[in-house]
């Protein structure tokens, strides 16, 4: 019985420690834009597709839900978003970014007063706010081409 116990005990450990060496390990990227319901959402199903070892969030500073319109553009794609859900940056542990990425000018002129940590490395790519789904491509490609830029930095 003994032995059993400490064999849990061991497991939970473990996993405890793994998660903790997970987090400290693993860098995390926010991309950040008003309504997280397109750049950011695409940007997230993006860099997880294209590196499964980074912690991907995204947040906006006025949420408004997906748009159904990015979920087909990444669709297109073969990377399915639907299940990713718009955050308000206050909900999320934004503190905890070692790269904050705003999208758009004002999601931008709203992080500059945020008090991120020194080690946060915050950078700004202006994607134009998409409307028509021509647009959703366009930011959709340019997009996975910064990160792909970005990976190779990194």
């Amino acid at each position: 019985m003994a032995f059993w116990v400490e064999h849990k005990i061991n497991i939970i450990l473990n996993l405890v420690f793994y998660r903790r060496l997970q987090s400290i390990i693993m860098a995390t990227v926010l991309f950040i834009c008003t309504g997280n319901a397109a750049r950011s959402q695409m940007a997230e199903g993006l860099l997880k597709n294209m590196n499964s070892s980074l912690n991907v969030l995204s947040a906006g500073t006025k949420p408004e839900g997906l748009n159904p319109k990015a979920t087909i553009a990444m669709k297109n794609v073969g990377i399915d978003i639907s299940n990713q859900h718009s955050k308000n940056i206050a909900d999320i542990n934004w503190k905890e970014a070692d790269y904050a990425i705003t999208l758009c000018g004002s999601a931008n002129e709203t992080c500059v007063s945020m008090p991120w940590p020194e080690t946060c490395k915050k950078l700004h790519w202006p994607i134009e706010d998409p409307r028509t789904a021509e647009n959703f491509q366009s930011a959709r490609d340019e997009i996975k081409r910064r990160i792909g830029k970005f990976l190779e930095e990194f």
